[in-house]
């Protein structure tokens, strides 16, 4: 009877144990499938060039590198963060309409809308020094330091070999349902940060698996000074020396450094 009784307490004893672990397996899972809420603080303002159709955002030792759109006046910028001056621009051919841009190395790479073809600059002189072409529209870019990950307006994330430019991978960004219309990109500590084009939301993406940690609503953040609805929330930069976040928009002639604040 003892040997019996000692059994049935293993028997126990290990179906807690295997109980437990399955417990912890999925409260595990649904921890990282339930997205943080955000919302926001404003740290600071800055001016911003109201004539810029901002498609892309950088900055990098206090300087911000700035794309623009629209044919015929599409760009890509330098400029003073603190006077909002344009300090250096480079204008693209009227037929192509610039999209988003990131900073790899010495480099500066920039997309255009529907063109299916990519600039790579040199960082210091603004000089083009290569083109290359994808299939998809381009929309976002931005680096990991090893990889570029690209948007093209549908819930996919695009994984390029910064020097071939060729597709190493993709995922689909999803949530409950995938999110599409990504846009403007930043990479920041581990995740991917993405406009959603023509929301006041910004969608925080897990780049291994696509799925979203979190979402950042700006609702209020900035009142346009026109109807266009064009004028829209889209640009994020990321000053990593100093652990500054920067949001603007669309022709917006103001440009925010803001925290972020978890919601219950």
């Amino acid at each position: 009877m003892k040997k019996l009784h000692l059994t049935v307490i293993v028997i126990v004893a290990t179906a807690v144990a295997i109980g437990a672990a399955v417990l912890v397996l999925l409260n595990d899972k649904s921890a990282d499938t339930t997205p943080v809420n955000y919302t926001y603080e404003v740290i600071n303002v800055y001016p911003h060039d109201p004539d810029a159709f901002t498609q892309g955002l950088n900055i990098e030792d206090g300087v911000l590198y700035e794309g623009t759109g629209l044919n015929g006046e599409s760009t890509l910028r330098r400029v003073d963060l603190e006077t909002g001056d344009v300090l250096q621009t480079y204008a693209l051919p009227e037929e192509f309409f610039g999209e988003g841009i990131t900073v790899f190395g010495s480099k500066i790479i920039q997309l255009t809308w529907q063109s299916q073809k990519g600039f790579v600059y040199d960082k210091q002189s603004f000089a083009l020094l290569e083109e290359f072409s994808y299939s998809t529209q381009g929309w976002g870019i931005t680096t990991d330091g090893t990889r570029l990950i690209m948007s093209d307006g549908t819930a996919n994330l695009y994984f390029l070999d910064p020097e071939t430019f060729e597709i190493t991978g993709q995922i689909e960004v999803h949530d409950e349902e995938p999110v599409i219309r990504l846009n403007e990109l930043e990479y920041i500590n581990g995740k991917v940060y993405a406009n959603v084009w023509q929301t006041d939301k910004i969608v925080i993406i897990n780049p291994d698996t696509g799925q979203v940690t979190g979402w950042i609503d700006l609702t209020g953040i900035y009142t346009p000074e026109n109807s266009n609805s064009n004028n829209v929330l889209n640009g994020i930069a990321y000053d990593a020396k100093n652990d500054r976040l920067f949001v603007t928009g669309k022709r917006w002639s103001q440009l925010f450094q803001i925290e972020l604040i978890a919601t219950e």
